[in-house]
């Protein structure tokens, strides 16, 4: 007869519990969005900060499990220092910063902004381009916050943006201060915290599983409770012991049989992997693993396996485990453009695809560096094996580490139960593609040398390496050189990456490519939007007919966001010259296909996208040539002065180079 199943806990089920830290300005913002995730979770906002918040949220934790703590500025520093809990620290995008800024230079042009260490981006080129004249700290610190608001008065600053400190500061001592988080970044925050929680509680119950399931391994497997007794013993373990299971069953494993003692694993509530034990005149090597259900240390299991059963598990890790990363799909061919730029880029990956070498992809954003990584991959004898894309500038330090070189069970606070592979590993006979390298920090470039020099990885808080076999591609929009000369790139390991180098050339430089673009972008966006591109067809016309005129500095991702933008804006609802016949937008005329381009995206027609004066003009072609020169004799120098070598990369003969090079 069959019966119901017994109910299962599903700690999904439950809502997230979301604790919210801030005083003052950011308190009022926090308690103001709580309605808006009601639905979704539950939210406490504590108005409290530093050693108040950490004791706070640790009595709360200890009534009922907290999934994550949101906070901001130095609040959110010092949580995460100080609290085994994720803490989403509320991020200042560049939106805000900029509105912030704007409402300073309506009260005055003597501004400062000061934050808490890596809150906000470094403004100083935004600063060069409007002449704002702001002065920038950053503090640690409540004390170091006010230290720099006394400072910049001295200095004459007479508005402060900044964090909630900063502009209270400001505000006691006669300046004006301006607060720098937005609604829309502390709702950011939230909404990133909610995300966190689910996949947290995601990943405990797939944990959770995977514990179940390796307790019924064909391995030999003992469970024990907390005071060490046995509640498990399968049939191969009990087949190596010469024993009958159920004489076992609630004895102390440590009396029964001394050599797989749990007590240590017990005790001190961590594992022992991997430690080889002569039992009843069988050699196992031997795995000792606590059992924490929802915090608690309950037990401990101990699995046991032959060297070859290691070996197959190891080749199984090597070939199933897929990246969390998005494979690649772009093939070469896939380029769009004809231009002798392109096909160059194009010759030259095709080159780099039969070879094994490292691959250095330089260029500026938005000109397709990652597609011509995944093309060569494709193009590639590994197409079929894993491509792993992991973004250097994306992720902290901390974090960059462990993703790319994995890491053991507890060798940090936080870290998952058993380790975790890292990129490198998951990327095994495959391809990994580091992007933007010229970010990475320094502790993690000589960690980087000894895996491309070595081909082994070593995983935070392991001693023993693990070999991997990846082919490397690097890119970044940085000058290494000039970073290598400042210090801030190892030369050794720019050496190493600089095997096989493609420059890429920016849209500037390609625009013979621009109108076979624009009709490929056009009809890519109509198809997603479901539109007829016969109803914008005028559009991207009069896009392809201006377009020439234009800087393009944020390349083919920019005329693709560009594109969408005209698109989105022609919808035959919103289209400003829409007549009552389907036809309409089809039949319109180039000068008013004109006018809604220069409406919907003037940067096309600025005075800086325009033809150059005249009395410029006359001197552009030579402008042109210095540039180009100074360009090969960038690449000769990185060459050694090798002409052969350096005209191969730049695509060109000897015979042109020498002649680019003298001609005056």
């Amino acid at each position: 007869m069959l019966t119901d199943p017994l109910p299962r806990a599903n700690p999904t089920q439950s809502p997230p519990r979301i604790v919210a830290v801030g005083f003052r300005r950011i308190n009022k913002m926090l308690q103001a969005l709580v309605p808006e995730f009601a639905d979704r979770a539950a939210v406490e906002v504590l108005d409290v900060g530093f050693e108040e918040a950490v004791a706070r949220v640790r009595a709360l934790q200890a009534q009922r499990p907290v999934d994550v703590v949101v906070a901001a500025g130095s609040n959110g520093g010092y949580l995460r220092q100080h609290l085994d809990l994720p803490v989403e620290v509320v991020k200042v995008g560049g939106f805000d910063l900029m509105q912030a800024l704007a409402r300073a230079k309506r009260q005055s042009s003597r501004i400062g902004l000061i934050t808490y260490v890596g809150v906000a981006p470094d403004i100083h080129q935004f600063d060069d381009l409007f002449g704002l004249g702001v002065h920038q700290r950053s503090y640690r610190t409540e004390d170091e916050a006010q230290a720099a608001v006394r400072e910049l008065q001295q200095e004459g600053v007479e508005v402060i943006v900044g964090s909630g400190v900063a502009a209270d500061m400001a505000d006691q001592i006669g300046l004006t201060g301006i607060f720098l988080y937005s609604m829309d970044a502390v709702r950011e925050a939230l909404e990133d915290a909610v995300e966190v929680a689910r996949a947290s509680r995601i990943e405990l119950t797939k944990r959770e599983r995977l514990n179940t399931i390796l307790a019924q391994l064909s391995d030999g497997v003992i469970a024990v409770d907390a005071q060490e007794r046995i509640q498990t013993l399968n049939p191969t373990m009990a087949q190596w012991l010469g024993i009958d299971p159920a004489q076992w069953l609630g004895l102390k494993l440590s009396e029964v049989c001394p050599e797989l003692s749990l007590q240590a694993t017990l005790r001190l509530g961590t594992q022992e992997l991997e430690k080889i034990e002569l039992v009843k005149g069988k050699a196992l090597i031997v795995n000792r693993i606590p059992i924490v259900e929802q915090g608690v240390l309950t037990g401990a299991v101990l699995s046991g396996q032959d060297p070859i059963s290691i070996q197959r598990v190891d080749r199984h890790i090597r070939t199933r485990i897929k990246p969390n990363t998005v494979p690649a799909r772009y093939e070469l061919q896939q380029l769009l453009g004809r231009s002798t730029a392109l096909q160059r880029v194009q010759r030259m990956a095709l080159s780099c695809a039969r070879s094994q070498a490292t691959v250095l992809i330089l260029g500026e954003s938005g000109t397709g560096k990652e597609l011509v990584a995944q093309g060569i991959h494709m193009a590639s004898e590994r197409r079929e094996l894993p491509f792993v894309a992991v973004n250097c500038a994306a992720v902290s330090e901390t974090l960059l580490e462990s993703e790319l070189f994995g890491y053991e069970e507890g060798a940090f606070t936080g870290a998952r139960r058993g380790g975790k592979i890292g990129l490198f590993e998951a990327a095994h006979k495959g391809t990994i593609f580091l992007d933007e390298v010229g970010e990475m920090p320094l502790s993690l470039q000589s960690r980087l040398l000894r895996v491309l020099q070595e081909r082994e990885v070593l995983r935070v808080g392991a001693t023993e390496p693990t070999p991997v076999n990846v082919r490397v591609i690097a890119a970044t929009h940085r000058n290494l050189l000039r970073h290598v000369e400042e210090g801030s790139f190892r030369q050794d390991l720019f050496y190493r990456l600089n095997i096989l180098r493609i420059d890429m050339p920016p849209l500037r430089d390609r625009l013979d490519d621009l109108p076979e673009l624009v009709r490929a972008l056009h009809l890519k966006v109509c198809t997603r939007l479901d539109l007829d591109p016969a109803r914008t067809e005028a559009i991207a016309a009069a896009l392809i007919a201006q377009a020439p005129s234009y800087h393009w500095p944020g390349n083919v991702r920019e005329l693709e966001n560009l594109v969408e933008r005209l698109v989105a804006y022609a919808d035959p609802h919103a289209d400003p010259y829409a007549k009552d016949d389907d036809n309409a937008a089809a039949n319109v005329s180039s000068e008013t296909a004109r006018a809604f381009v220069h409406a919907v995206a003037p940067e096309l027609f600025s005075a800086e996208a325009l033809s150059e004066p005249a009395e410029a003009s006359s001197s552009l072609k030579a402008h042109q040539a210095q540039r180009e020169r100074a360009e090969i004799q960038r690449v000769l120098d990185e060459c050694g002065g090798d002409r052969a070598l350096a005209s191969q990369r730049l695509g060109i003969s000897r015979t042109t180079l020498w002649r680019k090079l003298n001609s005056a």
